[in-house]
């Protein structure tokens, strides 16, 4: 049997999609398969560990959750068409949206967002460029994306994102001695999973810490009555099986914008997620970069198209693949249609409605802090070098643009913290890279 480490042969290459053998080892790799008994195990693990945070983004912006888990579902069977099924990943929610669109709606959180249908063009636009970045490396290589966006950039630019975010957690904390107390007691659960539990609950530790903080509600709530209820009327009343509450998109200069420039956070994301299963599975992907590009741009226009939030690559999955060293990529075609299916039952729907606000504000601290301090480790992965001034500078200013939401207005044009940020980040980093003389 080919090993872990091996590159891939012609034969691998032969058709636009593997020839799946079975699997034979302890390591399944990409383009071999699992019976269907121990497939469908594992792509409900992979479910749950991406449905924590898909689940926990739209809750978020006041989207509709089921709407994106259905869309997840379509974008990874889309990405699995578009990458020849050569790429094991699966699409969620990505976070990288949250700051610009609660910025473009004038949203503050809780509840559904009215301006949804805005954040649609929005994200529509963001995808559409993001296609446009994957079809320029399809044609000419991925060398010049890594030139204009290294470790010193990437990692000033996530940061960016989740300082952005900050106020938007705290705000969240905002109520009732009892509202902060569970949210605080959420982010103490997801901290101590995290540190302390095993590697498969590690996992889920966001799916972990919604159900502790969804219990806490149901005992002193409904229970004791020191916090606002659940009320499962809504659940009762919800079919087992509908089509989701689709919204159609609404084009506006100043959202599209704002949001748009995300695009250039997901490049940066997927490549790096792209650069990891090369390494995890002893094959190199780099061919790939351009078709995952151009897969995850599709994928977040189509949901944008529907009410879905725009999507990316998913590190959690990426992990449980590193665990159990079972790489196929069939897995996530199965992952997929179950997704959707649980995204065509408004039952399930409703239940994610009833997630409290103190839950979502506990989670939100923990993921947006986390979104944050996991760009660090770009930097001491990649040796990234702080003595250098060109470093320096690039990562200072665009910290200070992203956390204080840094906004620069053109009209009725205006680019947010994120977008100034993110172009402060690429142009001060190449600028300072001109005509350098050697470090003495």
């Amino acid at each position: 049997m080919r090993g872990a480490t091996q590159p891939l042969t012609p034969r691998d290459e032969m058709g636009y999609f593997p020839q799946w053998r079975r699997a034979t080892g302890a390591t399944v790799l990409p383009d071999e398969k699992l019976p269907l008994a121990a497939a469908l195990p594992m792509s409900l693990q992979h479910l749950l560990a991406m449905s924590g945070s898909t689940i926990l983004a739209p809750l978020i912006m006041g989207f509709d959750p089921n709407v994106a888990v259905f869309f997840s579902g379509i974008g990874t069977l889309l990405f699995f068409v578009i990458t020849g099924g050569r790429v094991p990943s699966y699409l969620g929610s990505s976070f990288a949206f949250i700051a610009v669109i609660m910025a473009a709606t004038g949203f503050a959180g809780g509840g559904p967002n009215p301006n949804v249908a805005t954040a649609l063009g929005g994200i529509i636009a963001a995808g559409a460029l993001y296609a446009l970045i994957g079809l320029l490396v399809m044609a000419i290589g991925a060398a010049w994306v890594e030139k204009l966006m290294p470790p010193a950039v990437t990692g000033a630019i996530g940061m960016a994102i989740g300082l952005n975010l900050a106020p938007v957690a705290v705000k969240q904390l905002a109520g009732s001695f009892a509202h902060l107390g569970i949210a605080l007691a959420t982010v103490l659960c997801m901290a101590l999973v995290s540190v302390y539990g095993g590697r498969a609950l590690r996992r889920v530790a966001v799916l972990v810490a919604l159900v502790f903080g969804y219990l806490m509600v149901l005992i002193c709530g409904n229970g004791l009555g020191l916090v606002p209820g659940i009320d499962f009327a809504a659940v009762a009343a919800a079919s087992w099986f509908g089509v989701p509450h689709f919204t159609a998109p609404r084009f506006d200069w100043g959202a599209v914008g704002l949001i748009a420039p995300v695009a250039v956070v997901l490049v940066a994301e997927n490549l790096g997620h792209i650069k990891a299963l090369g390494s995890i599975t002893g094959q190199n992907m780099d061919r790939y970069i351009g078709r995952g590009f151009l897969g995850d741009g599709l994928a977040t226009m189509l949901a944008g198209m529907g009410g879905g939030t725009g999507v990316t690559t998913y590190a959690e999955n990426i992990g449980v693949m590193a665990m159990t060293r079972v790489y196929s990529t069939l897995i996530f075609p199965l992952a997929a249609v179950i997704a959707i299916l649980l995204g065509l039952s408004p039952k399930f729907g409703a239940i994610l409605q009833t997630i409290p606000a103190p839950v979502l504000a506990g989670l939100a601290v923990s993921v947006f802090g986390l979104i944050a301090s996991a760009m660090a480790r770009i930097w001491v992965d990649n040796r990234v070098d702080f003595s250098d001034p060109r470093n320096l500078f690039t990562v200072g200013v665009a910290l200070i643009f992203g956390g204080g939401d840094f906004t620069v207005n053109f009209g009725g044009f205006a680019l947010g913290g994120i977008g100034t940020s993110t172009a402060a980040a690429l142009l001060l980093y190449q600028l300072l890279g001109l005509r350098r003389r050697p470090a003495e």
